[in-house]
């Protein structure tokens, strides 16, 4: 009786099934229920010809029972998702996945494609390098458990994304990459060994015929696990890129490679002709080389967000009634308290409620000075507590916290790719159809010319002109760009930063929490006429007040909160006015001056400003001036980037006053104050119309219109929905003079990337012409391909050596004089 086979597993199946499932009218065998619904599914969902694109079959699958389907339901639970699922918007949350089963990239438009046809679902983003998933769904048309059943249906295994998880399945896959790296290596050593043999037979003339077949035989059987299981790699991408009708350089490398080894097998068997086991075991060698190169530095994109996950602690101490009990972290709420000893890492967001001191926040701002945290001041899940034991009140956790957003936003970066990341991509598949086509008239050239050099002097230009390295050469120093620019804070979230910055020449700045601190202080106290009450005393007055209060005027107070004595009581907040209260039987407002006096003549404030007036019984008591502290390395920024020849543009929707008198303190010229968000996007535009190439920076959250009107947008990250900002770069480490060191290093970033695409290019072109007169034997093709490719991604590595960030930090200011030199 003939053996069947499962239409979709391929396992053996009893012949004839017991199950069918109908595929274009065709009733095709099915081993399983579990397999028969997985193929049901696929072709109920339009996805037929997915059976046309996979590379290799599916998993058996199982059918999705009650007790699976309950056992998902738990994933719905808001406490279970906060560790990988966060929101996009106010009406969709999305989820980071990891899913099983995928072997191939039409595992990856299966999922993608079955996924987005599901009502509610907006957007679904499948990673084949990571196996990583991101689906992005509407609140109340769909749950993430009939998201995950319905991947389970398709013949996939999805778990939520967990950092130890993801790391080993990558580690399974730079160990595949090694065991092929080995064989390989291995066979081509000793293959090389034999050909020496036979080459000085050759030249000789006295090697017996037995003995130069037993070589060849013995180097056949050398090079068949190089072909046939480290070399499996090209074949399988060469075999889907045909199926999906695009021309990758997988296809010429596995035409040298197939061809080369069944022409030296033919050799062998027939004992005529020539053998090119040597060129087939070093030029795979070579080539998985190169690719092993680019396969750590993709992983190191990966790396960044599972190494600032494994910043937090398993678990923690918290205060529970009375006592410090250690509990896991996932069963921290908002408000817990939490104890923090010296060494051991912050848990999540919060507030320092008693203690103090120094924190490293290296991995989640690029500073990488401890930095001094005192009673009241906010701390980050995730950054390392040097000195004292601190106790901190909890204010986020899981997804809100400010290390999440910044995994959301690298992920989100991995998904994008440049314009000239798309266009060196093209390029290379340009290049393919060429080289094929040249192949083919070198072959029938020396065919006609000289018949047995025919096939050698092909092989050579198959291998020589491979695009391995202009295929290499952008993405290699793209990700050690990215890697670079977020060691010096500045975390890129859109592909098209890293090439938009060389082109900026005007920035725009907004004012409140970009040019200054973001937080409001008390700047001048000046006491009215005939008040012969102690300033001091007048603080504490206003203090007892804005207590009471959430409004970020009132955070200019704060120091007095505690040092003062005096209990202000039913206070009443008048929203946009001020706020009013008894202390010690006399009724107080503090506010604006129409608002605090009720009963006079309005007074006018002292000079331009903020100024609020503070008032008892309906007589004024004394003045307060608030104003917005300036970033301490401000100014320098601004004059390092004026120096540099950037035109600098500050608009805030705060009054005149106040705008001017920042603008001064900074000197820059070109200022508006009162604009609206339509104002600051019409004064882009207006910009950009006159050919300005525009960097707008602000606190990625507001003045979302502007932000996604300049060429690029740069935010500030302080906001705790950090996941949410529009901006197309976060500045980390709140740090301004870093500006100037990214300018500079998207300078060198442009350089390499250059000298990178134009090394490729060079060497093809030079090489074709050489393989093609026959000027070049295999194994140097493979030699010279495989350097090409190492070089490249060498070059593309100096990114990542600390010279370059030493030198960012000592040119600070001279970045025109230092771009000179790069």
């Amino acid at each position: 009786m003939t053996d069947i086979f499962c239409y979709h597993c391929q396992l053996p199946t009893p012949n004839p099934a017991l199950f069918h499932a109908e595929v274009d009218c065709v009733q095709q065998p099915m081993c399983c229920p579990g397999c028969k619904a997985v193929t049901e599914a696929i072709i109920a969902g339009g996805l037929d010809c997915y059976y046309e694109r996979r590379t290799e079959v599916g998993k058996q699958a199982d059918l999705i029972g009650n007790q699976l389907r309950a056992e998902l339901l738990i994933y719905d639970r808001p406490d279970i998702q906060q560790s990988f699922v966060q929101p996009d918007s106010p009406q969709h949350l999305q989820a980071n996945l990891l899913i099983g089963g995928i072997t191939c990239a039409a595992c990856v438009w299966l999922l993608e494609k079955h996924l987005s046809l599901i009502s509610g679902v907006t957007q679904v983003y499948v990673n084949l390098s990571t196996h990583e998933a991101q689906i992005t769904w509407k609140l109340g048309e769909v749950k993430l458990s009939e998201l995950m059943e319905e991947v389970y249906r398709i013949g996939y295994t999805p778990h939520p994304w967990q950092a130890d998880r993801q790391e080993a399945l990558l580690k399974e896959e730079n160990q595949l990459f090694i065991r092929r790296l080995a064989v390989s290596g291995i066979g081509a050593m000793q293959v090389m060994m034999y050909a020496i043999a036979l080459y000085a037979g050759a030249i000789s003339h006295d090697m017996e015929d037995s003995h130069r077949d037993f070589i060849r035989y013995v180097s056949a059987i050398v090079a068949t696990p190089v072909v046939f299981f480290a070399a499996t790699l090209f074949f399988k991408a060469a075999i889907r890129n045909i199926r999906m009708k695009h021309l990758g350089m997988d296809i010429p490398v596995s035409i040298a490679i197939g061809g080369a080894y069944i022409a030296s097998l033919l050799a062998t068997f027939s004992g005529t002709g020539e053998i090119y086991f040597d060129s087939v075991c070093m030029f795979t060698f070579f080539l998985l080389t190169g690719r092993y190169l680019e396969l750590k530095a993709r992983h190191a994109t990966s790396r960044s967000a599972r190494e600032l996950t494994n910043l937090l602690p398993v678990s923690c101490l918290k205060l529970s009634a009375g006592q410090w009990m250690r509990v896991p972290l996932m069963d921290l709420k908002k408000n817990d308290i939490v104890r923090v000893l010296p060494g051991n890492s912050i848990p999540a967001d919060g507030i320092i409620a008693s203690g103090s001191s120094s924190l490293d926040e290296s991995m989640l701002t690029g500073e990488y000075m401890p930095i001094i945290k005192k009673v009241g001041q906010t701390v980050l899940g995730g950054s390392i507590n040097k000195d004292n034991a601190i106790d901190v009140t909890v204010t986020h956790i899981g997804n809100q916290t400010q290390m999440a957003g910044i995994v959301a936003l690298l992920r989100r970066a991995r998904q994008e790719k440049p314009e000239i990341a798309r266009l060196a991509d093209k390029v290379a598949g340009w290049f393919v159809g060429v080289v094929l086509i040249v192949s083919v008239v070198v072959y029938f050239y020396w065919f006609n010319v000289a018949p047995e050099n025919a096939f050698w002097i092909t092989l050579s230009v198959l291998v020589v002109t491979c695009p391995c390295a202009l295929s290499l050469a952008t993405p290699a120093a793209l990700t050690a760009a990215t890697g670079c620019l977020h060691r010096v804070g500045l975390l890129v979230t859109r592909g098209h930063v890293l090439e938009g910055l060389n082109q900026i020449n005007h920035i725009i700045f907004d004012k409140t929490g970009t040019l200054t601190q973001g937080e409001l202080i008390l700047a001048e106290v000046l006491p009215c006429k005939n008040i012969t009450i102690s300033k001091l005393e007048l603080i504490n007055l206003a203090a007892a007040l804005e207590a009471h209060s959430e409004h970020p005027i009132a955070k200019a107070f704060g120091d007095h909160f505690n040092s003062n004595d005096m209990r202000a009581e039913n206070v009443i907040n008048h929203m946009g006015k001020g706020l009013e209260g008894s202390i010690d039987g006399n009724q107080y407002r503090i506010g604006k001056p129409d608002f605090a006096l009720t009963k006079q003549a309005i007074l006018i404030s002292p000079t331009k400003g903020q100024w609020l007036l503070l008032a008892c019984n309906n007589r004024a008591l004394c003045w307060f001036r608030i104003t917005d502290s300036l970033r301490p390395e401000a100014k320098e920024t601004i004059l390092n980037l004026k120096a540099s020849g950037y035109k600098i543009t500050l608009l805030s929707g705060d009054q005149e006053g106040v705008v001017a008198t920042i603008a001064r303190n900074l000197n820059i010229e070109d200022w508006y104050s009162e604009t609206s968000p339509s104002d600051k996007m019409t004064f882009v535009r207006r910009c950009q119309q006159q050919g300005d190439r525009v960097l707008m920076v602000g606190d990625g959250i507001n003045d979302i219109p502007v932000l996604a009107g300049a060429d690029i947008s740069l935010a500030m990250g302080n906001a705790s929905d950090l996941a949410r900002t529009n901006a197309d770069a976060v500045l980390l480490s709140m740090d301004l003079s870093r500006l100037p060191e990214a300018f500079q290093l998207s300078r060198k970033i442009r350089a390499i990337i250059r000298q990178n695409l134009t090394w490729a290019l060079s060497y093809n072109l030079i090489a074709l012409p050489l393989a093609c007169a026959g000027m070049v034997a295999p194994w140097m093709a493979s030699t010279g391909m495989a350097l090409s490719s190492i070089i490249v991604v060498m070059n593309a590595l100096r990114l990542n050596t600390p010279f370059a960030d030493k030198k960012s930090r000592t040119y600070k200011g001279k970045v025109r004089q230092l771009s000179m030199v790069t």
